[in-house]
């Protein structure tokens, strides 16, 4: 290898480091939700996982410039409420399932928010509503997936969908 070609391998992979730096540090605008029918439990157990620089830009945008999603605890809860006041799962007729906070929690890059509700006898598919932090950022995506129902279904809402439906297979 020559000196030249030394230099410009150097200076390619100083750019390519600058740049894998710089896009590391800008959001994602996507989130995680499964949505898990628990067969031990007879609950349907709903973890949404958001990028935790996401939350910290959005609870800034949403509540207070000052807002710390790392450290204070009213801004966790505030962002926890934010989000389940976002999301909702709905039977076959379109009825509200009442979902329970469970808990939420800053774990490494993610902010966690838990959800809960009793499994419905019989119930043969969802409508879910998924618009966490897309009134924020409409090109906001938040993919979820529904597992313990058969094969995993998995529903992306972005752009302008705001339900989204699976249907289950009936058990003989």
């Amino acid at each position: 290898m020559t000196i030249k070609s030394l230099r410009t391998a150097q200076w390619g992979l100083l750019a390519l480091l600058l740049f894998s730096t710089a896009t590391s540090a800008h959001q994602i605008k996507a989130a995680i939700t499964t949505v898990l029918f628990n067969p031990r439990t007879e609950n349907i157990e709903i973890m949404h996982r958001f990028n935790l620089h996401d939350a910290e830009h959005a609870v800034k945008a949403l509540f207070d410039k000052k807002a710390d999603i790392l450290d204070d605890e009213a801004t966790q809860k505030e962002f926890a409420e934010y989000i389940e006041a976002r999301f909702a799962l709905l039977d076959i007729n379109k009825q509200p399932l009442a979902l329970n906070t469970v808990g939420y929690e800053v774990d490494g890059k993610f902010f966690w928010v838990y959800q809960e509700t009793a499994q419905p006898p019989a119930l043969e598919g969802l409508t879910i509503r998924h618009d966490a932090l897309r009134d924020l950022w409409p090109d906001q995506i938040n993919t979820l997936n529904v597992e313990g129902q058969g094969d995993v279904k998995t529903l992306t809402f972005r752009d302008n969908v705001e339900l989204l439906s699976v249907e289950f297979q009936r058990h003989h």
